[in-house]
Parts: C-alpha cells; structure tokens; sequence
C-alpha cells in the first residue's frame, strides 16, 4: 500500500512538471512569400472545373477508360509505391517506438535456486535444528563438527523503471518521429502522383503515335495511287523512268517510317507496363489514335499550391521534424531522474511464496547530471540546428521549384496551343497544295518530284499536327500533377 501511494504521488508531480517543461521552441512553419497569382495563366483563366469527376482521380478529366485502367494499376501494382508504403510503415513504428519512452518500462519473473552452504565457514556452524525444520532445507554434520546446509529459495520478483520525462526531450522526440511520419506519408503521395503523371504522359505519346502511324498509313494508300498515275504516264510514254523509280523510293520511305513508329511505340508501351506493374512480355495495348480534348484545368491560385502538392508538405515536416530534433538536444542539457521501484514475493517454502509476509520491496530513484562531456551536447545541439536550418532552405526551394514547374506548364500549355492552331492551318495549306499538284502532274506541266516534295511536305505537316496534340495532352496531365493532382 505505502508503495502504491508513493508511485501514485511521484506520479502526480512528474506530470505536472512534464506539462510545464518542454525543452526547445514550438514549431512556427517558415514564411515564404507567395504570389498572388500565376504569371503565364492566361489561358487559363477561362477554365472551370468538372464537378462531375473526382478530383483523386484526377486522369478521369481525359475521359479515357482504357487510361483510367492503367492508372489504377498504378496505385495497386506499381513496386516503387510498394516500397515508399512500407517506408510510411516503418517511420510509423517509430514514432511508436519513441512514444513508448514517455511510460515506465515494467518487468516479472520467476526465480527458483537451491544452495548449499560449506561446513569450513562461519555460516556453516549455523543451527542444524532451524535448517533441517524446514521442508525444502536439509542438514548434514561433518566430521569436522561443522554443518553443511542446503536451501531452496523461491522468489517472484517485479521490477519499475522510468526515465521522467521532466525536460520534454522525449516528447519533442515524438513531435519529430511524427513529422518524420508525415513526410514519409506526403514521400509516397508524392511519388503516387509523379507515377501516374508520368503514366498519363507516356501514354499519350503512345496514343499520339497511333495517330501519327494512321496519318502515315492513309497517305501510304494515297502514294500507291499517285505511283500507279506515273506508271500509266511512263507506259504510255508521257513520263520517264526516273518518275517511276522517285514515287516507288516516296512510297517506300514513307512505309518505312511506319515501321519505325513501331519501335517508339514499343518503348512507351513497355514503360507503361513498368509503371503499372506489369512484365512487359504480357502486356499490350490496342492501337488507337489520339483523341485530342484538352480538359478545362483551373490553376487556381498560388497559395493553394502549399496545400496541394504533396513534395511541398513533406519538405515542411521535415522541417518540423528538424525543429523538434533541436528540443531533444536542448533537453539533453538537464539532469534526468529515473524512477526504480521493485516488488515482489520470496520464500523458501512454495507454499508460503504468496503470502504477506513473503512480500519484499524497495524503492529507488536516481539522478543524474552529465559534469563534462568534451562538447559533446555542444556539437549535437550544432548539429541539430544546422539541420534545421538546411531544412527551411529545402521547403523554400522546394515551393519555390513548384511555382516555376506550375508557370512553365501554363505557359507551355497556352504556347503549345498557338502552336497547333498555326500548324492545322498549315496543314490544310499543304493538303490543298498537294491536291493541286497531283492535278497540275496528270496534267503533265510539273514533274513528279515536284509533286513529291509538295506531298512529302503535306505528309510532314499531318505529322507534326499530331505530335504537337499529343504533347497539349501529355503537358496537361503535367499541368495536374505540378498543381498536386488536384484542383
């Protein structure tokens, strides 16, 4: 009972210091300037937000199910978010480990030994009556006059230990494992986002591709036409060989660069199967040209970025984390007082182990103060305040990289988009070019390299048209994941 109200009273005043000191400075998030609103959103401005799709799922704004799929298996399959997730696991366990320190640590056991005592010594000339009485003790006289005695002694001891956490230290310890909790958290949504953007992004090159191949294929069905033109015009006397020879070399390049699309198509191909967690060697996707729909994406404004990308919020709690790591060294500097109470039962009769009066205890407590450490407190508090200095600078570059990967998105974006409008229009030029050059050859007043350069020309056009949509579609998806996945 006296134990009981001591540990009770000892505790009650150890929280009450441990609620009035806390070692080191709460954390205040570093200031940053931010801009009131985006440089290069223009273009942007008249963009509104789709109500109608989630704004985790952010790849449905393209509204391609086949890209929705694959973006999943990202989240399922994908091995390098496998290991950020069980990186998360592991800091949390950390931060267990050290809230753990914040309660005594509490022992039991079970001992039994059995001793025999030397007739030679003074113990050993000790009464023979009161040893040989009991049951687990026995006698036996030498011929020397002494006494040998053997005893069995049962004992259930417990055991306290507690370091007081009088300074804060291992609370600050705590506040640091659970930012560093955190920041792993925001390492895999960080991760989780940049995976799926770069699957988006691969996936309509992919798709732009497609579109570039079916370009390639119906002006190859055009050429085979036109190659058939000068064959009847070289039969018939009209055209010479060299006509023939340059429409079958046209014609033939031309086929060759579908076949080499192949090839690129082959490497997007396989890196979204990487990306999804698949083996490349069973995974495929279907040709199918690219559906060009710019979503409408809202920037929003500057201080939502903060909010938003999951890079920046892991850059903060590290620095919080830095913070709190300063409290752990400043604690250090104060003596520590641990608490060492013991209780249990001993007898050398088991029958008569768990009773009162085979009840022991004792009570103990110990503080202690470092007098000199050579500078090592010194060095660690250094140490830790250099961390948390670098610490700021990281989250202030790291917001400072997002503004400009958001602006260089918007500006790409609304320059890309100037881009195509000029290109389609060269497009049609060109078409209208060659259609008028075909005529003029059947009607025998150019050559058939002239009409082969306008159509090569007309060729290259589509071609470019194309690549350009696709990269309107693939920076858009980067635009999504600069403004952190959502809207």
């Amino acid at each position: 009972m006296m134990l009981n109200k001591f540990l009770l009273a000892l505790t009650a005043a150890s929280l009450g210091m441990l609620v009035s000191c806390t070692a080191g400075r709460d954390y205040v998030r570093p200031d940053m300037p931010i801009p009131a609103n985006y440089k290069e959103a223009n273009y942007w401005k008249a963009a509104r937000p789709m109500d109608n799709v989630s704004k985790e799922a952010w790849w449905q704004v393209f509204n391609d199910s086949l890209l929705d799929g694959l973006e999943r298996e990202v989240i399922i399959s994908n091995q390098n978010l496998a290991v950020k997730e069980a990186q998360f696991r592991q800091a949390l366990a950390l931060t267990d480990s050290a809230a753990s320190k914040l309660y005594p640590t509490v022992t039991a056991g079970a001992n039994v030994s059995r001793n025999r005592t030397s007739a030679n010594s003074t113990g050993g000339s000790s009464s023979s009556s009161s040893s040989s009485s009991s049951p687990t003790s026995s006698g036996k006289s030498t011929s020397s006059g002494g006494t040998q005695t053997t005893l069995t002694n049962y004992s259930l001891p417990g055991a306290l230990s507690w370091e007081l956490d009088l300074w804060g230290g291992v609370r600050r310890a705590v506040e640091a494992n659970e930012a560093g909790a955190a920041a792993s958290f925001a390492d895999l949504e960080a991760l989780r986002l940049s995976t799926q953007a770069q699957l988006a992004n691969n996936y309509f090159q992919l798709r732009s591709i497609d579109l570039q191949r079916q370009i390639i294929e119906e002006t190859i069905r055009g050429y085979e036409k036109t190659l058939q033109i000068v064959r009847n015009r070289y039969e018939s006397g009209t055209a010479g060989k060299a006509d023939v020879l340059n429409a079958e070399t046209q014609l033939k390049t031309t086929k060759a660069q579908a076949i080499d699309l192949g090839v690129q198509r082959a490497m997007f191909e396989h890196a979204i199967a990487l990306l999804a967690g698949k083996a490349a060697s069973s995974f495929s996707i279907p040709a199918m040209p690219l559906a060009y729909v710019v979503p409408a994406i809202p920037a929003g404004l500057p201080s939502e970025l903060l909010e938003r990308r999951p890079d920046i919020a892991a850059a903060e709690r590290r620095v919080a984390a830095a913070n709190a790591q300063i409290g752990v060294a400043a604690a250090a500097y104060y003596p520590s007082l641990t608490l060492s109470p013991t209780s249990g039962f001993q007898s050398s009769t088991i029958s008569k182990l768990l009773s009162w009066p085979s009840l022991v205890w004792s009570l103990g407590a110990s503080l202690t103060q470092t007098i000199f450490d050579g500078g090592l407190k010194l060095s660690i508090t250094a140490q830790a305040r250099a961390g948390y200095d670098a610490a700021v600078a990281n989250y202030r570059q790291t917001v400072l990289t997002a503004f400009q990967e958001v602006e260089d998105a918007l500006s790409t974006n609304e320059i890309l988009q100037e881009e195509l409008k000029v290109q389609e229009e060269a497009v049609k030029s060109a078409a209208a070019a060659a259609e008028v050059a075909l005529n003029q050859y059947k009607a025998g007043t150019i050559s058939a390299l002239d009409l082969i350069i306008v159509e090569t020309t007309a060729l290259n056009n589509k071609k470019t048209a194309a690549a350009i949509a696709g990269r309107i579609m693939s920076n858009s998806a980067l635009l999504i994941k600069t403004l952190g996945g959502t809207w």
